[in-house]
């Protein structure tokens, strides 16, 4: 159990640090098991929406200054152009994922 200061309650830990090195610690020491997963999914749709290359330093800093506001600041804001997929399902069967289109791409190339 910990102290989650995302939660502000008692609650189920992680089994063990999630990051190497000192945040990993911090993270394993004061996060939730719920809180971490909540922010996996915010993470996701930071990645998704700002196109996060954490291969690189830039994306990595970024990731890690979202993770932090999200812990111990003021909150990880989510994009103005989000749009969750409930509020935007319609719009999502009409437009394909950048990804999606790449892969498609990719296996026309291959056939032809």
């Amino acid at each position: 159990m910990v102290n989650c200061v995302k939660l502000g309650r008692e609650a189920p830990g992680l089994e063990k640090p999630p990051l190497k090195g000192p945040m990993g610690e911090k993270i394993f020491q004061n996060i939730s098991k719920e809180a971490w997963n909540t922010w996996l999914e915010h993470s996701k749709m930071l990645i998704n929406e700002y196109r996060l290359d954490l291969v690189s330093e830039t994306g990595q800093r970024i990731w890690f200054t979202e993770l932090e506001k999200y812990f111990w600041g003021e909150g990880s804001k989510v994009p103005d152009e989000f749009k969750p997929k409930e509020e935007n399902a319609s719009a999502d069967k009409a437009a394909e994922k950048p990804a999606e289109k790449a892969a498609e791409k990719a296996e026309e190339k291959k056939e032809g």
